[in-house]
């Protein structure tokens, strides 16, 4: 091995230029694990977003007349029926509805915020996996009371109080007073949307009790009571099976009037998968074929340098060298370029990796996998497409050899 290295010395631009299709292929191999990691990771972290076992009810949207004309059959989203999902799915689970409250204005006595208020179910942050920052979400007591209490988003808090203390401070929405007893801890989310699905940030809303809602806050007649229902099944109980109970029972509910949509983030992330593995499989290919053209390169190169050194061939057979020897040798200029340029080809892979997270905001993760995977392919060709030249110097006669001008 020291003997090819030393041997690459020598041909310094000669050896860079062989490794180019290598390093160029580990470096497209890289870049294209590590976005493929880096976007399976985010999709993962949208679907805890979303709840893995949650089914997701949501109201369509409608011109004002098309909804009219609905409403004469359907009665749209409604408490009504969350009582009827909890009655007939066993085992009996957890249900959070939501209300998108119409403001014009909210204010504390300190400033003004642009914030969207929903009216949610106590079991909302369970659900959607929320943090609290401060305080506590709202209690189903609250609900049955019609409390006139509200949680913030950490960005709607600043908006309003600043960076102060805010709990059982009020706030005015529209022109009901609302006392704080929450902030929500700050959530970090890259992506607005995820399969055509939108997603929401909640740092900048504020969350009221779905009754207070319903009941203090006025709304056309035509509109939908709410906007969306969240259904998180229990691990007992099979998630394809209950999207289909939970279809029948609203299209019975909704007197067959296709008002509502149903959304299982399960089936989105197998979605997301499938595409996922079409995009590698693609990018794969793109770069297979960088490092097939990189390791006919070496071969071709290597073949140029047996014929270079014919003379040092019959010269190393006649000293006593065996056919190994000399195959051995030119196997190790083979690996040894196959390696370099992996090397290389990481770093560069890094590179690529590291501005496409830069300018494009994607995520991107280089794993130890990637790595070893691309060292383990290039040792790989550089054995193969070096095992001809090899074959080929190691057969040649030593006396023809040495009368080789």
């Amino acid at each position: 091995m020291i003997g090819a290295l030393i041997n690459l010395g020598r041909h310094k631009l000669r050896s860079f230029l062989t490794m180019l299709g290598m390093i160029f292929g580990v470096g497209a191999v890289i870049a294209m694990l590590s976005i493929g990691a880096g976007a399976e990771h985010e999709s993962l972290r949208i679907i805890e977003n979303f709840g893995i076992r949650n089914i997701i009810i949501q109201a369509k949207e409608f011109k004002t007349e098309e909804l009219r004309q609905i409403r004469t059959e359907s009665l749209g989203l409604c408490l009504r029926d969350v009582e009827a999902l909890q009655t007939i799915l066993k085992p009996r689970p957890l249900i959070s509805a939501s209300r998108l409250v119409k403001t014009y204005q909210i204010n504390s006595d300190k400033a003004r915020a642009d914030s969207r208020v929903l009216g949610v179910s106590s079991t909302y942050p369970i659900i959607q996996n929320l943090k609290m920052l401060q305080g506590s979400f709202f209690l189903e007591s609250d609900e049955k009371a019609n409390a006139q209490v509200c949680v913030l988003g950490t960005v709607a808090k600043q908006k309003l109080f600043g960076f102060g203390d805010v709990l059982n401070q009020q706030i005015k929405i529209n022109d009901v007073w609302m006392t704080v007893v929450g902030v929500l801890a700050d959530a970090v989310l890259e992506k607005t949307e995820f399969e055509g699905v939108k997603v929401q940030n909640p740092n900048n809303d504020i969350y009221i009790p779905i009754t207070t809602a319903v009941r203090k806050f006025e709304t056309e007649t035509v509109e939908n009571e709410l906007n969306e229902i969240v259904v998180q099944i229990s691990r007992d109980a099979n998630i394809s099976e209950q999207a289909s109970t939970i279809n029948d029972l609203m299209s019975v509910m909704h007197r067959y009037v296709d008002d509502y949509s149903i959304i299982v983030p399960e089936k989105l992330l197998e979605q997301n998968q499938r595409t996922q593995g079409i995009f590698n499989i693609v990018m794969g290919a793109i770069a297979s074929i960088s490092l097939l053209v990189g390791g006919i390169g070496i071969m071709n190169i290597m073949l140029a340098s047996v014929l270079e050194r014919t003379n040092e061939i019959g010269l190393r057979r006649a000293i006593g060298a065996k056919k190994l020897d000399i195959r051995m040798q030119f196997m190790a200029e083979a690996i040894a370029i196959s390696l370099a340029g992996g090397l290389i080809g990481v770093a560069l892979g890094y590179g690529i990796s590291e501005a496409v997270a830069r300018f494009s905001g994607w995520s991107t993760i280089i794993t130890g996998t990637s790595i070893g995977l691309s060292f383990g392919v290039s040792s790989i060709i550089g054995l193969i497409f070096g095992i001809y030249p090899a074959v080929q110097a190691s057969n040649l006669d030593p006396i023809e050899c040495l009368r080789y001008e």
